[in-house]
């Protein structure tokens, strides 16, 4: 459990990184991708709900960090999301073909949803019509695209290699 840890870490590290200086800064048709977001659904299906929730607050922490913004509030949304994608890997999901797209799917929508009630309870102007109808549709997409490569590279990190049984033929 430890060297998962450690994995997760220096893979969320990563990504909080390359999405505050690189991804974060592309449009494509009006929104852009969420990298921490779809790592953080990968992580916590194939690890679980406690480690996805732990693993989303520190991801949360490091990013509302480095951005300066409200400390405390991308950490209270992935913890909540790793917490929940976790559950449904725990449950149902974690040996389904479809599970990491459903996941980042409904993640997604559910993640943008909270953000702008939060931005609301904040007293934050935000636009509800920018954050729901202009660039949610692109933002799902492009997780979606991101879905299967991210969670092939998370399984491969983190799904320990099936050891052969040891056979003793007889004869």
């Amino acid at each position: 459990m430890l060297a998962a840890g450690a994995k997760a870490a220096v893979l969320l590290f990563f990504a909080v990184v390359v999405q505050v200086t690189i991804v974060g800064t592309i449009g494509v048709l009006g929104g852009s991708p969420d990298l921490v977001l779809v790592i953080l659904v990968a992580i916590a299906l194939l690890n679980g709900a406690v480690f996805g929730a732990v693993s989303g607050f520190w991801a949360g922490l490091l990013f509302d960090v480095s951005l300066l913004g409200t400390l405390g509030f991308t950490s209270l949304l992935l913890t909540l999301a790793g917490f929940w994608v976790g559950r449904y890997g725990e449950t149902t999901g974690r040996g389904r073909a479809h599970a990491p797209l459903v996941s980042v799917a409904v993640v997604t929508v559910l993640y943008a949803l909270s953000s702008l009630i939060l931005h609301f309870m904040l007293g934050d102007p935000v636009s509800a019509k920018v954050a729901l109808v202009d660039a949610l549709p692109p933002e799902v997409a492009l997780n979606l695209i991101l879905a299967f490569p991210v969670f092939s590279l998370c399984r491969r990190l983190f799904l320990p290699a099936v050891p052969r049984p040891e056979v003793e033929f007889v004869g």
